[in-house]
């Protein structure tokens, strides 16, 4: 279905639901779902992240494997991927649209656990004062970073919030990306915070992507805090939590566990609270420091621990056998210049691994998972194979996603990339300056 198509169903669509303002978005994709269009991919030059049975996670030596058909073809119905295989198998199937993908690689749409999208304006002040010499640390100190973009969001209407972060959604899209996790964060007030998560509520609903919503409300101790955090604490845990549940605006509890920020007890205190109300966690973690915040986030039964750009071996042992899904952020320490997450230490261990952007205007201002998974190659030493898994699969499991989404399975969503006519599927990280992608097909519409 083209966006013109779309418009028009919408268009008639919300003029019935009027008096459901709340579930209109959800209704109408429900009611579009019927009208859009089946469609055929062949001649595929690699169809890659093909799994027969809906595998929802990959660990240690089994991320080395990628699983590809060479000269393959795709139906899509609806929303769904149907069938799947080479060429050489096909028989005719009857489908609204074709692709003809020759010389083309075909792939599940990126999966960016980590992002921070809802922000308002930029930080390029302090990108000139780290080119300068000042560290993030003293950027921080000298009333910048995270201080910095929560005077501006609340100072930002809701409206112009959305609007902003609905257009860097938008390019992310067009990069690949089709499920994508957004923290709050930037607000540090209990109205601001929920203003940051009525915004990223209204783009899950009006959005083509999948997004899920994460309650990040101890992101930063807020200016008139900073001689009581522990008040803070109590603020988050009391009044933030409460409020952002009940108003069903947020799915995961995140904490930035980090010294300087929120400490092992802070941390604690505020995972408690959020699974008391239905939150599962999510930690910003060993950034600058490994200090047992790793521990604490299997302790809870964390998602995902995201960063890891200092691990120890025991950060390693308390991830093993857990459920919780290791994140690095290859962007952050690329443009921060720190050290990369140690992925080969900790894959050869047998860990799994994902990669997400955390694009945010601080750390990382893009949300170019392509880069991403260069960078991963490049820097971390991940095969292309095991950074298009961290990509993908694993990056829908830090979502609880997987079942859904992450590979080319039937039954599942139908959000993929097609790339312009390209060597091998290694090019992609290869190329990392080019932009490769000729298509992008997300719950079964080809984006114009």
């Amino acid at each position: 279905m083209t966006d013109s198509q779309r418009f028009f169903y919408t268009s008639y669509l919300e003029k019935i639901l009027v008096p459901f303002p709340d579930n209109r978005s959800n209704f109408v994709n429900f009611m579009i779902l019927p009208l859009a269009m089946s469609i055929l991919i062949t001649n595929i030059k690699e169809l890659i992240q093909v799994r027969d049975t809906n595998v929802t996670i990959v660990k240690g030596s089994d991320m080395k494997t990628l699983p590809v058909i060479k000269n393959a073809y795709l139906f899509i119905e609806h929303d769904t991927i149907v069938e799947y295989g080479s060429m050489d198998d096909y028989q005719d199937i009857d489908a609204d649209e074709v692709i003809d993908a020759t010389g083309k690689v075909v792939m599940p749409s990126w999966c960016d656990s980590h992002t921070h999208i809802v922000y308002a304006g930029n930080r390029v002040r302090e990108f000139v004062d780290r080119i300068n010499g000042l560290s993030y640390e003293e950027i921080a100190n000298n009333g910048g970073g995270i201080l910095n973009s929560a005077e501006k969001l609340q100072n930002t209407s809701e409206e112009e919030l959305y609007q902003q972060s609905l257009k860097r959604l938008n390019e992310v899209i067009k990069l690949g990306t089709g499920t994508v996790e957004i923290k709050s964060g930037y607000g540090l007030t209990v109205d601001a915070e929920l203003k940051m998560l009525r915004v990223i509520k209204r783009l899950k609903r009006e959005s083509l992507a999948f997004i899920k919503p994460t309650l990040l409300g101890a992101h930063a101790v807020p200016k008139e805090y900073s001689n009581n955090k522990s008040a803070y604490v109590d603020l988050v845990v009391n009044e933030l939590i409460p409020k952002a549940t009940e108003e069903h605006l947020a799915e995961y509890i995140d904490v930035f566990c980090e010294k300087g920020y929120f400490d092992l007890d802070d941390t604690e205190r505020i995972l408690k609270a959020g699974v008391a109300h239905g939150l599962r966690p999510k930690i910003h973690v060993n950034q600058f420091n490994a200090f047992g915040g790793v521990a604490l986030g299997v302790k809870y039964d964390a998602l995902s621990v995201d960063h890891l750009e200092e691990m120890s071996k025991e950060d390693i042992e308390a991830l093993k056998n857990s459920n919780t899904m290791p994140v690095a952020l290859p962007s952050c320490s690329y443009f921060l210049s720190i050290p990369y997450t140690p992925a080969r230490q900790m894959i050869d261990a047998g860990l799994p691994l994902a990669l997400a952007t955390d694009y945010n205007p601080g750390s990382t201002p893009s949300g170019n998972m392509n880069f991403v998974v260069s960078t991963a190659c490049i820097k971390m030493k991940m095969t292309p194979e095991e950074a298009i898994n961290a990509a993908t699969i694993n990056g829908a499991y830090a979502m609880g996603l997987s079942n859904m989404y992450g590979s080319i399975c039937r039954g599942k969503k139908a959000n993929l990339i097609i790339t312009k006519e390209i060597p091998n599927y290694q090019f992609i990280p290869y190329a990392f300056g080019e932009n490769l992608i000729d298509e992008v097909i997300i719950n079964g519409i080809r984006l114009d």
